[in-house]
């Protein structure tokens, strides 16, 4: 009782609060007590301000919970390394080892072609004769056109109409059954070519899957002289380490220029149009399948060192004839990640496991993803992507539904009804490269004889075309300097204090001081309460001994 002062009432105890605390308003509550008007008055406009002030509290804590991000952005200017470049011929092989069914196929896309639209195309379309092409170590296999696969005649293309809002509307695709032959449904459009080159692929996957899954293509006879007639990055011409060669399926011959990106000679130390890479490429498409890609001329794609470059769906062409100046301008994304988004660091705590051997993409997750997902429902593995361990590619003769099982996966991927896009994150840094682009046309008609003469003298060209078979393109830093998109927290913990104070201040007008006070108050209550109790029992003691 010495040390703590105690209050003979809560009365006592709540007048001496009232009137010694700091919060603002609350000495209204015993100096007015005579009026009992005013009283209720101010109790009621203290309890009011006690509801706005924590309601307001509410709402800091459910944004700051929310985790929102505002993104700040802001400009460097220094040397950085080229991005890597990756063309493409756009004329994929002719394999020797199935070149048997690709001509069977040719022929079936003939005679579609002469049923949908009456055209003979066997003299324009269609070059039999072309050169095949010979891949070393699989000499022993012998020729897979003499294996125990047929192409199949149930995926006929057929033509179909329907009436739409009063009007006929005609679609051209083919037919797609499950295992059981029911479950049926048609694999249409709108465009007779797209139908036609889906047909195509789907075949030509099914053919394709006949050969060995590891193929070294790099040992055929075809060099980066075939394709890059010249080949000169800040003046200085290039080095046979400076890319690597891989083949696509579609797109052909491919070439990544400064792939991992660690190469001091691809330093960018100026901007402009000297100073990047300049190609001279052979842009001629020898139709070796040309139902594959109806496009003439060359794929570029630009993107960030150890990165698959996935053409399909990003890159542009460049035609025949042109020559193309592409300017490029960097920008950096940083995302936060944790609990203000999903991001991955190095794809390392991503549940999916890639089967690209490049740095994590999201487009290499999705694919990767996707892949396993089929492999898993439809038993086979997707020609275009990379194989898990101990999976197969698709053939419809070992899996004659694996068309409809895929069509099907596709279409809930690509609207989000797979779980793909929940399971791969964005990186959580990411290099994105603007583009702009101009054309002319080169070489000129002045210019063109002595241009060919010299491509002929010093890399064997040989053509009669009138500027169609060549073209330049060069790729330049439009400037050194980037654009940094950094994610940063809308709300930090300093920043949530410094807001419930200010918030506190224009309700009560007081301080972290006053806060210490209603916790003193709230004590004193609490003691004084067990104080009441125990005098109360002790009495009641009293009285029982007293008789």
């Amino acid at each position: 009782e010495g040390l703590i002062e105690f209050y003979d009432s809560f009365r006592d105890m709540f007048e001496f609060f009232c009137k010694n605390t700091t919060i603002h308003g609350t000495i209204r509550l015993v100096c007015s007590d005579s009026n009992r008007m005013k009283t209720a008055f101010w109790t009621l406009l203290l309890l009011a301000s006690f509801g706005m002030l924590y309601w307001q509290f509410a709402l800091m804590f459910s944004q700051y919970w929310a985790y929102p991000v505002v993104l700040t952005m802001s400009m460097h200017s220094e040397p950085k390394m080229f991005p890597a470049i990756t063309i493409c011929n756009l004329d994929p092989y002719r394999f020797e080892l199935v070149s048997e069914h690709l001509v069977q196929l040719d022929r079936m896309a003939e005679e579609s072609i002469t049923f949908l639209y009456g055209i003979n195309t066997s003299a324009s379309l269609f070059h039999m004769n072309d050169r095949n092409i010979h891949v070393k170590g699989l000499s022993d296999i012998g020729n897979l056109s003499r294996s125990s696969f047929k192409l199949s005649q149930n995926f006929s293309l057929l033509r179909m109409s329907d009436l739409r809002s009063g009007k006929k509307h005609s679609s051209v695709g083919f037919r797609l059954c499950n295992a059981t032959g029911g479950n049926c449904f048609y694999k249409t459009y709108s465009s007779g070519m797209d139908a036609i080159l889906e047909w195509y692929r789907f075949h030509y996957m099914n053919i394709m899957s006949q050969l060995p899954v590891i193929i070294n293509i790099s040992d055929h006879e075809e060099q980066i002289e075939d394709m890059v007639y010249s080949c000169q990055y800040d003046g200085e011409p290039c080095r046979p380490s400076d890319y690597v060669h891989f083949h696509h399926p579609v797109f052909g011959s491919c070439y990544t220029f400064n792939s991992k990106g660690t190469d001091s000679f691809w330093t960018a130390t100026k901007p402009g149009i000297p100073y990047g890479l300049s190609l001279i490429l052979r842009a001629e498409q020898k139709d070796h399948i040309p139902l594959l890609s109806t496009v003439a001329g060359v794929k570029v794609m630009i993107h960030n060192h150890n990165q698959t470059p996935f053409l399909e769906h990003e890159g542009f062409d460049i035609r025949p004839g042109i020559a193309t100046t592409i300017g490029i301008q960097q920008d950096q994304v940083n995302r936060l990640g944790g609990n203000y988004g999903k991001c991955t660091t190095n794809g390392d705590d991503v549940n999916v496991k890639l089967l690209y051997n490049n740095s994590y993409t999201l487009q290499a997750c999705l694919h990767s993803c996707f892949q396993h997902i089929m492999v898993q429902k439809c038993g086979c593995g997707y020609y275009y992507y990379p194989l898990p361990p101990g999976a197969e590619y698709c053939d419809y003769n070992k899996q004659p539904a694996w068309g409809h099982c895929f069509y099907q996966l596709y279409n809930r991927l690509r609207n989000h009804h797979l779980n793909c896009f929940d399971q791969c994150p964005k990186p959580c840094r990411e290099s994105l490269y603007k583009v702009s682009a101009g054309t002319a046309k080169w070489p000129s008609a002045k210019s063109q004889d002595w241009v060919r003469q010299a491509l002929r003298h010093q890399n064997g060209y040989n053509s009669t075309s009138n500027r169609k078979d060549i073209a330049k393109v060069t790729i330049f830093y439009q400037q050194l300097n980037y654009q940094s998109v950094n994610e940063s927290p809308l709300l930090t913990e300093n920043l949530l204090l410094s807001s419930m104070g200010s918030q506190w201040s224009l309700w009560f007008g007081s301080s972290v001081l006053s806060v210490v006070e209603m916790f003193e108050l709230l004590i004193d209550t609490l003691v004084l309460s067990l104080l009441f109790c125990y005098q109360r029992l002790r009495s009641k003691k009293t009285l029982r001994v007293a008789p």
